[in-house]
């Protein structure tokens, strides 16, 4: 963030695209004002994907500064169809902006629970990095999923160059990337987005070069040099990928994004460290993101001391941004598959083992044992006693078995 974002329009076209009626979009400005802070201050800022609005509430109770929005998971079991897709781009475009609305209203809800209880020690409104997968197609759907996502509060928003109609997450095959000036045309569209909602949202520009072998057309100058001259049945171009092809699109989009991430195949620091040189020669302090991938066999490839150095290691070389993409999905399929396996041999004793181990996490901070009060029961309570003058017969929380047996647990501990 030391160097100036080129931007190829003025501000004339800014406040031309705005229209008359100013909106301001509180949360998206908070998360992007917090997160630039949280990148200029932490050695590294370290985010878990949730799926759910759940999912984000916890890892903010746990301590973490950030939530990442992953497209996979929107795509596995977080969209608007209610379906389950691959990474491919097949779901709704506004399933990701839902999202990054229901994890910006669960934390909200907790921080109005907290307030109301008097708790102010955590801070709930954790920026979210929101996955925009390659824009859902051309310039102009980037600039209207980057204002969707402004409007459902993310802070950070990430585009990958990939063909939309051909996107595939970036452990996958068959990827095809397009243009490199065509990308920056879906970057500069981004930015104008949140230029014209006058909100300092973050851009992260992705290239998924490195694996990718096929390219849309040979149009671009910057790109002719990894053409290998074959054509594919469908008329894509075939391409040298590697380190060189990323570092070339890297260096390309470093001045129109505040991070630039190049997607990895395996978790390689002499890798990490060439991209970053090669970034930081060209462009010194530029942030760089990370994807701590669960598509990685994480131990096949190094060992107990390298992994819990890496992180450490990556952000010596300007990783700030470091996210494990898929770690709700996996969270919750775990969880629940050894809860069901143990139900059905154990029964009622299975459960009991969770509630147990909720229980002796309650020091540590976890509340959702008392799942009530999570979701706001305590809260609304609230609300009615302010109705009524402090004369409801009908709150919620008052003669509950939550109250009468959970409040007896944490009495007796």
């Amino acid at each position: 963030m030391s160097e100036t974002l080129l931007r190829p329009y003025s501000p004339d076209d800014v406040e031309r695209l705005r229209g008359s009626v100013r909106i301001e979009h509180t949360l998206a400005r908070l998360g992007a004002e917090r997160l630039r802070t949280l990148l200029a201050e932490r050695e590294w800022v370290a985010a878990l994907g949730a799926m759910t609005g759940g999912q984000a509430v916890q890892m903010v109770k746990a301590g973490l500064e950030a939530i990442y929005l992953s497209g996979w998971q929107v795509a596995a079991d977080a969209n608007l169809v209610g379906g389950t897709y691959p990474d491919q781009s097949l779901y709704p475009a506004n399933s990701g902006p839902a999202l990054a609305r229901r994890i910006s209203n669960a934390l909200l809800r907790a921080d109005q629970i907290n307030h109301g209880e008097g708790n102010g020690e955590t801070y709930w409104l954790a920026p979210i990095v929101a996955d925009a997968e390659a824009g859902f197609g051309g310039p102009l759907n980037a600039f209207e999923i980057m204002k969707a996502y402004i409007e459902a509060g993310a802070a950070a928003v990430h585009f990958e160059d990939q063909l939309s109609s051909e996107k595939k997450c970036g452990h996958l095959g068959g990827k095809v990337l397009v243009p490199t000036s065509q990308f920056l045309r879906t970057l500069v569209a981004a930015r104008l987005a949140a230029d014209v909602l006058d909100v300092p949202t973050l851009i992260v520009a992705r290239t998924d070069a490195l694996s990718a072998s096929l390219l849309t057309t040979d149009v671009d100058e910057a790109d002719r040099e990894l053409c290998t001259g074959e054509r594919t049945p469908e008329g894509f171009f075939r391409v040298r990928d590697g380190l060189d092809a990323a570092i070339a699109r890297g260096l390309a989009y470093a001045p129109y994004a505040d991070l630039v991430w190049c997607e990895t195949s395996t978790p390689d620091l002499n890798e990490a460290e060439a991209f970053a040189a090669a970034i930081h020669e060209h462009h010194p302090g530029k942030l760089l993101a990370y994807n701590c991938s669960p598509s990685f066999n994480w131990r096949g490839h190094l060992s107990e001391e390298q992994i819990a150095g890496f992180q450490r290691d990556l952000a010596r070389m300007g990783y700030r941004f470091q996210f494990i993409t898929l770690a709700g999905f996996h969270a919750l399929n775990l969880s629940m598959f050894e809860l069901a396996s143990g139900y059905r041999e154990d029964a009622m004793s299975a459960y009991v083992t969770l509630q147990e181990r909720e229980f002796a996490l309650e020091d540590e901070g976890y509340t959702a044992t008392r799942h009530q009060r999570e979701v706001g029961a305590g809260y609304f309570d609230q609300v009615m006693q302010a109705v009524s003058g402090g004369a409801s017969s009908t709150l919620a929380l008052t003669g509950s078995t939550e109250e009468q047996q959970f409040d007896q647990e944490r009495s007796a501990a």
